[in-house]
Order: C-alpha cells, then structure tokens, then sequence
C-alpha cells in the first residue's frame, strides 16, 4: 500500500509509484498519433466521422466505467474489512488466554498460541496469494510441521485444526473453564468464516464478459474518437483526445488495480504490515499479562 499526504496536493500529482499512469502510455500515445493522422486526413481530404454516435454512447461508457470502479473498490474495502476481522479475533484469542490461565502452565500456553496465531496468518497470507514457499516460516515451524504442511492445499484451514487441539487439550487439563473455551471457540468459527469471504473475492473475478465489453467498448470509443474531434480541435486535436483517452483509460485501469486487495501490488493491501503489527499486539498482551515471548 502507498501511504500518501493527501494535502501535498504536488507530491501527489508527481508521484508515479503506485500510479497507473506508466502503463497508459502505450495506449493514450496510440490515441494521440491517431490525432495526428485525423488531423492530417481531416485537413487534406475533409475526412471526419459524425458525433452522434460518441455523443449517445458516452454516458453508457461513463456508467459501465463508474459500476466497474464501484465493484473494485467494493472488493478491496470488503477484504481490508474480513482482514481487520480476523485480527480482532486473532488478539482477543491472545488476550482471553493469557489473560485467564496463570501460573507456569499459562505462561506456555500463551508462549505457544502466540506462535500459531502468528503462524496461522502467515499462511493465509500465501493462501491469499497463491504462494507455496514455507521457507519464510522457519524461525515459526516446529518439528515436523513443515512436512506435514508442506503437501496441504488449504494450509491455514488445516492449521486453524491444530490451533484448536492445542486449545481443546487445554480445556480438558482444566487450564480453560467451559464458558471461557466456548467463547474461544467462537473465535476460531469467525476466523474461518473470515478467512472462507477473504478467499471467495480471490476466487470469484469480475465477470468476464463484462470485463471483455468494457475494455472492447473503450478501444472503440478512443480510437475512433480522434476522427470525431478532427474538425472542432483542429491541430490540438491530439491532445485533446490523448487527455479524454488519459480519463478514460485511466479510470478502467484503476477498478483492475485494486479488484485483487490481497496480492503484493503497490496499491493492495499491507498483509505484512498487518502482519507485523500482529506479532507486537500478541507480544505486548502476553507481556500485559507477566508473561515474556
């Protein structure tokens, strides 16, 4: 994610790490040099095409492209919410174990959940992003864990099992009472509920029909543009249409930017910095509680 001064107004417009606009140039060039030619053509064989039909299919464009950046950022702002949720559920898990269970037995207890929760995250983070290399987890992985995970294909599902018989053996030890194991258990029913929304934006795309129609309907739309604004523009008529094609093409790109919220582009969402934060929170409630990580 690109953390921004929204009232530097000028480092805003300046900056380009995070902006769509490198790979728009390509395509508001081609509209532009298409500019040209209908100047040319315009002024030595009168040659332009009728506004009419821009004029009629303009404001259908315009809503197709507002309905697509809508759907996008709904995407986005629902999966910074299911994250959000699952790191609420993952600290109060933290706190209502190292917060209740005291003595030694405790301490362990809140040493060990501390390191699944974490580890638990990690690997709904390479879930998330389709990404397999368990390396990055060795300094978390305890003995034949990495094996066991290793062939797996949800990981963090099969991992919340393991968070929930270090819990239930827990309970049955009589470190966790009844109506406090019930409450933690609800924890964990809410992370994977958490965890299946998260997956279901990963694995549902927009359509892509209208992913296919909205793109084909700009092509069309700015590339014939040029030969529609020969006449009125005259010799700025390339300018003119490289700036509707910069908005246009611009807006389009943006929705697909930020439809995936969770892999590692620069405007999706920070999982490692969440991720960090998490280890801190975990460590600071641990410590809260007499405990040292």
């Amino acid at each position: 994610m690109v953390n921004y001064d929204a009232r530097n107004w000028l480092a805003v417009l300046t900056q380009t790490h995070g902006s769509v606009m490198p790979r728009l140039v390509p395509r508001v060039l081609c509209v532009a040099l298409l500019g040209v030619l209908a100047t040319y053509v315009f002024e030595h064989h009168a040659f332009k095409l009728a506004s009419v039909a821009h004029t009629m299919v303009g404001a259908a464009l315009g809503l197709l492209l507002v309905f697509r950046t809508n759907a996008s950022y709904d995407r986005y702002w629902e999966g910074r919410k299911l994250l959000g949720a699952s790191i609420n559920r993952l600290r109060d898990l933290m706190r209502q174990v190292a917060g209740a269970v005291p003595g030694e037995a405790g301490h362990k207890l809140a040493v060990e959940l501390r390191r699944r929760l974490i580890l638990f995250f990690g690997l709904q983070r390479q879930y998330l992003r389709n990404e397999r290399n368990l390396d990055e987890f060795d300094d978390l992985l305890r003995g034949s864990e990495k094996s066991e995970l290793e062939p797996l294909n949800a990981r963090p599902v099969a991992y919340l099992a393991s968070i929930t018989r270090l819990l239930t053996d827990a309970h049955r030890q009589g470190l966790l009472d009844g109506e406090l194991y019930r409450n933690v258990d609800l924890n964990l029913c809410a992370l994977l509920d958490n965890l299946g929304g998260a997956e279901r934006i990963v694995k549902t795309p927009v359509p892509f029909a209208y992913a296919q129609h909205i793109k084909g309907f700009l092509f069309i739309f700015c590339f014939t543009l040029p030969f529609v604004l020969a006449e009125p523009t005259g010799r700025w008529d390339a300018i003119a249409c490289a700036a509707v094609a910069y908005a246009l093409f611009g807006i389009e790109e943006i929705g697909v930017e930020i439809e995936d919220p969770f892999g590692d582009d620069p405007n999706d969402l920070p999982l490692e910095a969440i991720e960090e934060g998490l280890k801190k929170v975990t460590s600071d409630l641990v410590a809260a509680c007499g405990f040292a990580c």
